[in-house]
């Protein structure tokens, strides 16, 4: 091939290669252009021979273009020349586009040439920005999916929790209802037992009252006279501690605090006991009172005292004595209650405040099992406490506080 025909050869690529081609010299001066660079950037040929390379730069590059080619001439650093790199162009309309440049140096007989090989970038940063924008939208719909998932899973954990409320809610109810069943079942033993005894006993005493008209026999009508009214006091006792369980059960046992005398309740709850009273069984009164009058809810406070009292009296012998302590300060009202009775065993009393319960020793002495739960109930209404301490075959002592 002679020079001729390599020049044609070249020429032919020259002008079909479809990357822009342009070469400037040492000045920055546009020699040669293709026309795949001129479409490009919109020019033709003959506007860009001739013309200063920045003419196809926005700023800052085209002011600081000839700054770069003295920089590069008197230092020889290299910061595009044989490495390339993406930069903007801008269009004969002023239109900024990127490309990719690569820039080559040749020596010629003449000075040096500067080619420079444009990719357009324009469809490849169209794609690119499609796909960011494709993945903001995906990233987007994937934060809104999975808020809606977390409001779901919120939604269930919140109604899996209130299931499992509702299911505690029923198993409560359906524990309470089988409580409720057994409170029944032993309330009418309990009620069929107590109340056969007492009213056995004023059934025959009363028939053989009738027996004993005749002179001399009065001594043998009294006894079962006292027969009869000792049967209606344990009558009244066990209807006053059903009558107490239920008000409480419901919810309407109430009382309002209010000053009052404590020695003088103290002496009525002992006049009171007087009548219940055991042949001579005595109750000793230890007064360690500060303050005469309180405020406090006394109704509660006598009732916990007069059954403390009466259990001390039934679970004792006869001839026993009873020491009731009594006490206070600005704050509390303490009271105990000791007796010489039969004593709670110790593997059972840990049941000792538990509803109808009686202790495997009391089998002979009447009660329902009401009385140690009610006075616990009481004291609860009170915010106060009560603890007690007992061996069997000596006795037992029981220690109430409430707060002032």
């Amino acid at each position: 091939m002679n020079n001729q025909q390599q020049k044609g050869l070249y020429a032919a690529i020259f002008n079909t290669v479809i990357d822009g081609v342009i070469t400037i010299d040492e000045r920055g001066v546009i020699q040669t252009v293709n026309p795949a660079a001129g479409e490009l950037f919109g020019y033709t040929a003959a506007e860009m021979i001739g013309q200063k390379v920045n003419m196809l730069m926005p700023e800052p590059h085209h002011t600081d273009h000839d700054g770069y080619i003295h920089n590069y001439k008197t230092t020889g650093e290299r910061k595009i020349i044989g490495i390339g790199r993406e930069v903007m162009g801008k269009k004969k309309d002023g239109t900024k586009f990127p490309f990719r440049l690569a820039i080559s140096e040749v020596q010629t007989e003449v000075g040096k040439i500067f080619t420079g090989i444009i990719h357009d970038l324009t469809e490849q940063k169209r794609a690119e920005n499609r796909i960011l924008e494709m993945n903001r939208d995906l990233e987007k719909r994937v934060a809104e999916r999975t808020e809606e998932l977390s409001d779901v899973v919120n939604k269930l954990i919140q109604t899996n929790k209130e299931l499992e409320a509702k299911e505690r809610e029923l198993l409560n109810s359906l524990e309470r209802e089988r409580e409720l069943g057994e409170l029944k079942s032993r309330f009418v033993t309990t009620a069929s037992h107590e109340f056969r005894t007492p009213l056995t006993t004023i059934k025959s005493s009363a028939s053989l009252i009738s027996r004993y008209t005749e002179p001399g026999t009065e001594e043998k009508r009294e006894k079962h006279v006292q027969r009869i009214q000792s049967a209606v006091v344990n009558l009244t006792g066990i209807l006053n501690d059903f009558l107490s369980l239920s008000k409480l059960e419901d919810g309407k046992t109430k009382s309002e605090a209010h000053d009052f005398s404590l020695t003088n309740l103290c002496s009525e709850v002992i006049e009171h006991i007087g009548t219940i009273l055991k042949k001579d069984q005595q109750v000793v009164l230890i007064n360690n009172i500060k303050n005469k009058n309180v405020h406090a809810h006394e109704r509660f406070i006598r009732n916990v005292m007069i059954n403390l009292l009466s259990n001390a009296s039934k679970y004792s012998g006869e001839g026993k004595t009873i020491i009731f302590k009594v006490e206070n300060d600005d704050k509390t009202i303490r009271f105990s209650v000791k007796d010489e009775g039969i004593g709670i065993p110790a593997d059972e009393q840990q049941h000792l405040f538990t509803l109808f319960f009686r202790a495997n020793n009391v089998s002979n002495i009447q009660g329902t099992g009401l009385g140690l739960n009610i006075v616990k109930r009481y004291l609860e209404l009170m915010d106060g406490t009560i603890d007690f301490e007992s061996e069997e075959g000596v006795g037992t002592k029981f220690r109430v506080s409430v707060p002032i």
